[in-house]
């Protein structure tokens, strides 16, 4: 052991000195040598680790994404090309390189951070073997010895044996317990952190193999931890329990701000997006307005959740604009053309009259004064359908009042002559 620390003192060295200068905190506070101390130490360094590894967290939800939307053109390549496996890796390696996807990049977070694992590793089976470490001298070495955490030391294992629980000063029962309950802690906020990603973050639109994978690791992932977790110290376990519960507050933080598109995150995303812009008017940051200026840029290519909140706008009086802004539109009733990125007033339509049943149109229409012809009959010389003693613009009795008021659904102007019935 003492070869293999040497080897790799150039990250034992490191992690040691951090968990001292936090142990020199935590000591004033809580007592040099209890397990308050030591474990708010190993905390704090795993939550320094993790904001630093922040920038390599958004490149891999950046790449996870890629890889989403890269999914149907590589089954195709596969399909394309199954007989030819080395074309196959030269078509995905260019569509890779075409697309600047890097598969790797969703690994990143987790190697970047074995490197610290291992050496903290180490670091706990030094001081069970009582061993100094990096800085850990002698008095540190002896006070980690009889920090406990629930009445279990630091540098216990699960499958430790009676007589060297002893020398540790705790009892086996002590540590198989509290070890059991963090490795199953453990395994629980892994699967859950795994299957909010996959019922509330993916694409539904789109079956890949991407995401059978991602099933997969949901339940291999638990086993993983539930076999390896019982060979762990039990500040390796702190460590592990406190990554895996940051990496879960994380991911739902990304789940309710920054959702995938298409999932179902992201359809309860725009709509609160929705209401607060319709009530306030404005989007509230930067953020907003990069996803609102993502959405109009797609055009017709969004899809049914970003199309609903767009009409959604639309029904607001407000318009998204291409630089993520909304402002209000001239009119209520501006509408975007499905697809589209510019707002139209729609005019109201022309209300029709309601067109009569044939027998109403039939009896207004056939009312004539008596004596004059109908169409089938030749008329008698002009003069002789002037009433005698009348004026000249006099009409005839009856028929002034008839074709005066115009019927509900008839058209204005000269109608044509119904023709006569055939009897």
């Amino acid at each position: 052991m003492d070869t293999i620390a040497s080897l790799f003192s150039f990250i034992t060295t490191p992690v040691s000195w951090v968990i001292v200068q936090f142990h020199s905190v935590y000591g004033s506070l809580f007592g040099p040598d209890t397990g308050w101390a030591w474990g708010l130490s190993i905390v704090s360094l795993v939550i320094l680790i993790r904001i630093c590894l922040i920038p390599l967290f958004v490149k891999q939800i950046k790449a996870t994404r890629a890889m989403q939307t890269l999914q149907p053109e590589m089954k195709k390549i596969q399909e394309r090309y199954k007989n030819d496996k080395q074309r196959q890796s030269e078509e995905m390696m260019k569509l890779y390189k075409e697309t600047g996807t890097n598969p790797l990049s969703s690994c990143l977070p987790i190697l970047a951070q074995s490197p610290f694992f291992f050496a903290l590793y180490h670091v706990l089976n030094s001081i069970a073997s009582n061993d100094t470490i990096g800085v850990i001298n002698e008095r540190l070495l002896e006070s980690a010895q009889k920090a406990h955490i629930f009445g279990a030391p630091l540098a216990a294992k699960f499958t430790d044996s009676p007589e060297k629980v002893e020398a540790l000063n705790s009892s086996l029962t002590d540590v198989r317990v509290v070890t059991a309950i963090m490795i199953v802690l453990m395994s629980l906020s892994q699967f859950y952190t795994q299957r909010q990603l996959m019922t509330k973050n993916v694409d539904t639109t789109v079956k890949t193999p991407f995401m059978q994978q991602q099933k997969m690791l949901m339940y291999v992932f638990p086993v993983i931890f539930a076999v390896f977790g019982i060979n762990f110290p039990v500040g390796v376990l702190v460590y592990w329990l406190t990554t895996n519960v940051w990496t879960m507050g994380q991911q739902m933080y990304v789940i309710h701000n920054n959702p995938t598109p298409g999932s179902k995150a992201q359809a309860a995303y725009l709509e609160r997006l929705s209401k607060h812009v319709a009530k306030h008017g404005k989007t509230r940051n930067r953020r907003e307005r990069a996803i609102v200026k993502a959405i109009v840029a797609k055009g017709r290519d969004r899809n049914e959740y970003e199309r609903k909140f767009i009409n959604g706008l639309n029904k607001a009086g407000l318009a998204a604009q291409t630089d993520g802004t909304v402002i209000k539109s001239e009119s209520s009733a501006a509408a975007q053309a499905e697809g589209g990125t510019t707002t139209a007033t729609v005019a109201p339509k022309r209300q029709q009259p309601k067109r009569q049943p044939k027998s109403k149109r039939h009896q207004s229409g056939t009312a004539k004064p008596a004596g004059e012809p109908t169409s089938l009959t030749k008329a008698e010389d002009p003069q002789d359908t002037k009433p005698s003693g009348s004026k000249g613009n006099a009409k005839p009795a009856g028929n002034g009042s008839t074709r005066s008021r115009a019927q509900s659904g008839q058209r204005k102007g000269p109608q044509r002559p119904k023709s006569p019935s055939k009897k």
